[in-house]
């Protein structure tokens, strides 16, 4: 009898276990910046890229233990990796904000950087593999906007020049190699993008008409392939939000999200999901976006990869893992990310407006004015930085009404905005 009240006692605890998310113990590598990107090839065999150390781990037992496969060192360079994902256990792509593109054929050990695309991409923001043999990849979050393509296992690539679609594309998303999406910011907003025949020609079916949003990050419910849901990274004062289709695209429903710079997304079903971003860990929602509980857990998310209803990782400070294990990883903490270090010179401005960065390392920066209430009014300049310095910039707005407004400053490892004022 007493064997038999343990076994219904331990089957009742096993019953009323729930998911959370917790962290992996990839935060014992020291450095403590984001992870940009993870990507699993089933339950338990999985990549994660850590973007301004340029690292990517291995693991083969399910977040439990990390190995670093890569670190920018081997390359004999200075690269930002900004995403990852693999067609099998042992061919992979690895893409960076450097002009470079890397693969590997033996399950990450070893990457060879990919020589044979024209015209080579400036950055590749998104990568999706899909079938047996067919990659696509897409950037970036600055211009231009392209997609490269390949259908023999990335040996050989076509490019796509998708400017007439959009100025930057961010995420890539195929259902089959025909159908897919891709989304990113054209001159009017936020954007979505769909091709049905391997993109040849695309058509946009959403478009948030606010310049200066993207669509940072796409999902299609596995268990529902209508069900579509994407991240709108906006600007201050603007919320972020949640865009949401049930009809494959056709038509959508858009919701508050609960911070401005929103850039991860993942669902389990129509209702229940997370989202997150530069400045904020897991939110969650139990009624599809509609409200949102912060989970006080997790931060700087920008990948939330779905494996089932009850498993799922998240890029961020660190790599996450949504389980009913408990992973015993309580004592690791995690740092806030470091903003830009901007110092204007001048506040009030009455003609030149000038300020000074200082860069860790190499980047890439958008410098945006937009007004108070968060309107893009015009690109200052695109800037490459090619290495650890402090850089002065100027701007005439001389043309600016009297008031308040706010230069954005968007890098490899964030965004941000000032308020200055115009005489």
């Amino acid at each position: 009898m007493k064997a038999l009240v343990l076994v219904c006692f331990f089957f009742c605890l096993q019953a009323l276990a729930q998911p959370t998310w917790q962290v992996t113990n990839t935060s014992a590598n020291p450095n403590n910046q984001r992870f940009d990107d993870v990507f699993f090839i089933n339950d338990n065999v999985g990549w994660a890229a850590n973007g301004y150390y340029a690292s990517v781990y291995k693991t083969t037992d399910g977040g439990k233990n990390w190995t670093e496969q890569l670190n920018e060192t081997d390359l004999g360079g200075n690269y930002y990796f900004r995403n990852i994902e693999f067609l099998n256990e042992n061919i992979g792509f690895l893409g960076t904000l450097n002009n470079t593109f890397f693969k590997t054929i033996d399950g990450g050990n070893n990457w060879t950087e990919i020589t044979n695309i024209s015209p080579n991409p400036p950055a590749i923001c998104g990568i999706e593999t899909v079938g047996t043999s067919t990659v696509y990849a897409c950037g970036a979050y600055f211009t231009p906007a392209q997609i490269i393509k390949s259908t023999d296992s990335g040996n050989t690539w076509q490019s796509i020049d998708m400017s007439a679609y959009a100025n930057a594309l961010v995420e890539i998303l195929f259902l089959t190699e025909d159908l897919g999406f891709a989304s990113g910011r054209s001159n009017n907003g936020a954007t979505i993008l769909k091709t049905t025949d391997g993109g040849v020609s695309w058509t946009e079916i959403y478009n948030s008409n606010s310049s200066g949003e993207y669509v940072w990050k796409m999902q299609v419910l596995d268990s529902n392939p209508n069900i579509i849901f994407g991240a709108i990274e906006s600007v201050s004062p603007n919320p972020g939000k949640l865009v949401k289709s049930i009809d494959g695209g056709t038509t959508w429903t858009s919701y508050n999200a609960p911070e401005t710079s929103i850039q991860a997304v993942g669902f389990i079903t129509e209702n229940h999901g997370w989202m997150g971003g530069h400045t904020t860990g897991f939110h969650e929602t139990l009624d599809g976006g509609q409200t949102w509980t912060n989970l006080n857990t997790g931060s700087n998310l920008n990948r939330i990869f779905i494996i089932n209803s009850t498993l799922a990782y998240a890029s961020g400070t660190s790599v996450y893992k949504y389980t009913e294990e408990t992973l015993n990883t309580d004592s690791i903490k995690e740092r806030d990310r470091l903003d830009l270090a901007v110092r204007l010179e001048n506040n009030p401005v009455s003609s030149i407006l000038t300020f000074d960065i200082t860069f860790e390392s190499d980047d890439n920066l958008l410098i945006e004015l937009y007004d108070v209430n968060g309107a893009l009014i015009r690109q200052l300049t695109r800037d490459r930085v090619y290495s650890k310095s402090i850089k002065k910039y100027s701007f005439n707005v001389e043309d600016l009404a009297s008031g308040g407004y706010l230069i954005n400053f968007h890098n490899n490892t964030g965004r941000q905005s000032l308020k200055f004022i115009k005489n």
